[in-house]
Parts: structure tokens; C-alpha cells; sequence
């Protein structure tokens, strides 16, 4: 059994526990193990471990690699969690099963354009930048409930969660329990938070979905 496989059930067996001590449902916590950076030859095993939900950061990478995993093992779910660029739309619908970084207006027109063309609607996350960064993507926190409806009203977009990456010399607690506030008021199911470093404690705060990389992977 290869590294990766033996990480991944740790770091099943640490959401399951973490799921038990926040009196949470079993299962309630998907995991999205996040393979950017490394290729198929890396990822195969984790799938035939059982594995079935990825993440990509760039849409190009995603597409060298995942139609024929896709094809091989059936029944993959695969969420963009890097920015998106607009021009980047169309691949990125035809390809991704869950899209986790709509940030702004244009990309939502973008999306729903798309989606009407190709008759294929991922799953759509709006990201909020709980640590007011510049240099990081996602909507203002005071400003995203107002963008979560305008995506639903205006764009007539579906959008079912939240994703966050708190700042990295934080403690992410906080912009956990922010994200979790913004995901009652903006009426969405679904919070994608914490990594390999805080997926714990993410899970504390009612993360729906973590997203570990180089705790199953290592590190590239």
C-alpha cells in the first residue's frame, strides 16, 4: 500500500473522528482530497482506495489529466477550487462537476451562459475572502449575501455553499464561524472549509466538505 493510500485513510479516520467529537452525523463531511500538482499515476491509487471526490486549482492541469480518469473510474466528482477566469468558463463547465470559486459578476454571466449552452449545470460555490486579503480571490464578506442572491435572481444561478481559505497566519476559527453565519443568512446547504493543516477544526465549525492535499499526497 503506497503512501498516499495509507495518508488517505488517515485522514479518513481523523474527519470520522472529528464528525463524532462535534456531535455530528457520521458521513456529514465530504472529503475532497486535492491532487493539483500531481498526475494520474499519483491519483490512481487513492481512487481504486476508494477515493471519489477531487480537487483541481487550474482548469488546463484539470484537463490533461481528468477525462481519462473520468473514463476509467466512473462515478468522479471533480471540484475547481482555484480562481477561475472568465475565458476559462466554458472548459471549466464542461469539465468540472462542482465549481467552488464564483467570486464575481462577470464570472457568474460567464457561467450562466455556458451552462445554458452546454445544457450541463456543475454545482456552484460563491468564495468569500474572510480575511479581507488583496491578494487573494473571492467576494467581500459584508458584500456576499447580497452576491449570492444576485447570482440566483439575476444570473439564475443555483448556488449551494460557501468555500473559504482563511489567511495562513491566522487562526482559522473565527473565519470558520463567519462563513458559517454568511452560509445561514445566504440560505446555502453547503460550506467548503479547512485544509490540511485545520480540517478539525473546520469540521467544529459545520464545514459540509474539507479539502486535503498534502496530508493524503505530500507535499510536491
Amino acid at each position: 500500500m503506497g503512501d498516499a493510500v495509507q495518508q488517505f485513510f488517515a485522514v479518513k479516520a481523523k474527519i470520522a473522528a472529528a464528525e463524532r467529537e462535534a456531535d455530528r452525523q457520521a458521513g456529514a463531511v465530504t472529503l475532497v482530497a486535492v491532487s493539483k500538482t500531481f498526475d494520474a499515476t499519483d491519483i490512481g491509487p487513492v481512487i481504486e482506495a476508494g477515493q471519489r471526490v477531487f480537487g483541481e486549482n487550474r482548469v488546463q492541469e484539470a484537463q490533461a489529466k481528468w477525462p481519462d480518469l473520468k473514463e476509467a473510474f466512473p462515478g468522479i466528482e471533480l471540484h475547481l477550487i482555484g480562481p477561475l477566469q472568465s475565458n476559462k468558463a466554458r472548459e471549466a463547465v464542461a469539465l468540472f462537476d462542482v465549481i467552488e470559486t464564483v467570486d464575481r459578476e462577470k464570472i457568474a454571466a460567464e457561467l450562466t451562459k455556458e451552462i445554458a449552452k452546454q445544457g450541463r449545470a456543475p454545482k456552484l460555490y460563491v468564495q468569500v475572502n474572510t480575511g479581507s486579503e488583496p491578494q487573494k480571490a473571492g467576494i467581500e464578506p459584508r458584500e456576499a449575501v447580497a452576491f449570492v442572491t444576485r447570482c440566483r435572481d439575476v444570473h439564475g444561478l443555483a448556488i449551494e455553499g460557501l468555500m473559504c481559505i482563511p489567511p495562513a497566519d491566522e487562526n482559522p476559527g473565527p473565519h470558520f464561524a463567519l462563513l458559517e453565519k454568511l452560509g445561514k443568512e445566504a440560505n446555502v446547504a453547503k460550506l467548503s472549509m479547512g485544509m490540511s493543516g485545520d480540517y478539525e477544526t473546520a469540521i467544529a465549525f459545520g464545514a459540509t466538505s474539507v479539502r486535503v492535499g498534502s496530508a493524503i499526497f505530500g507535499s510536491r
